[in-house]
């Protein structure tokens, strides 16, 4: 039987057993901060859709709570930074599968802390936390759209208007992240920053930089310099990280080309920060109660 069959199969057995409720059944979340806490007062188990320093940061917070914590990884980084309490990785066979696996495996509370631009899991979430009720919690990084400099950025809607914008420079600093370069194939002279090199070879005009943030200004301007960049590509990921090259490229008039983020359903509760999110989750009542 294929992990998808699986997968289908364990959700037709909990629906069968009216564990499983629709959406039409599903009382709508509201914002946070309007939500009450939702207080941990005993042992409480915890999935968090992570792979940012967002997740990592709060499964040290949630396990030194007392909590059990498990982080799914995609898989897509071979070696990740270290993450406290339990990990996972790969997926789970759409919102179904979540569906399944979270009760099959008792989980309590979900927190989505994935990458802004991780649309796909963070949809199949909202779908299998209101099929199973199960309380979920999204971390949403602040995006650049308030930075002080983001009213002399080019925003674009897409990867494929990005590159089309970008093809009208010599050359392009890209920091996109690998899963998204097929995109920008037709650049002729880019260099494109990721962790980890894509699974198709890049062209052989291009230059691959492997690096992992945080980064500072200095030496983004550094970078810019060096390569003779004309235009920066990025996506708005949003927070401190890596966005020093913003303040950068501005400095060294290099035009800045943002990739807008995609909506989030407004019926699930948004914090912005571990701490936040620790909070809202009741962790700090449960540690100062012993």
């Amino acid at each position: 039987m294929s992990r998808q069959a699986a997968a289908t199969t364990g959700f037709e057995k909990h629906s069968r057993h009216g564990l499983l409720h629709n959406s039409s059944s599903q009382r709508r979340a509201r914002p946070y901060p309007d939500e009450k806490p939702m207080l941990l007062n005993s042992r409480v188990k915890i999935l968090i859709l992570g792979g940012t320093r967002e997740g990592r940061d709060l499964a040290e917070l949630l396990v030194a709570g007392g909590h059990d914590v498990i982080t799914s990884l995609a898989g897509r980084v071979t070696r990740p930074a270290h993450i406290a309490g339990e990990v996972r990785t790969g997926g789970f066979g759409g919102a179904e599968g979540l569906a399944t696996w979270l009760l099959d495996n008792g989980i309590e509370r979900v927190v989505d802390a994935t990458h802004p631009f991780a649309e796909k899991i963070s949809a199949n979430a909202v779908t299998a936390c209101q099929r199973t009720g199960i309380s979920l919690l999204r971390i949403a990084r602040p995006s650049w759209e308030s930075h002080p400099l983001a009213g002399t950025w080019t925003w674009v809607d897409s990867h494929d208007a990005a590159a089309a914008v970008a093809a009208q420079y010599r050359k392009v600093l890209l920091t996109v992240g690998r899963q998204q370069l097929d995109h920008y194939r037709s650049l002729q002279s880019a260099a494109a920053r990721m962790v980890e090199l894509p699974e198709n070879p890049l062209p052989d005009s291009w230059q691959p930089l492997l690096e992992r943030g945080p980064f500072t200004v200095e030496s983004e301007k550094k970078l810019l310099r060096d390569l003779g960049a004309e235009a920066l590509v990025t996506k708005d990921s949003g927070g401190s990280l890596t966005a020093a090259k913003l303040t950068a490229a501005d400095e060294l008039g290099i035009r800045v080309i943002v990739v807008r983020r995609a909506e989030v359903p407004e019926d699930v509760p948004q914090v912005s920060a571990p701490e936040d999110a620790a909070r809202q989750l009741g962790i700090a009542a449960h540690q100062t109660s012993g």
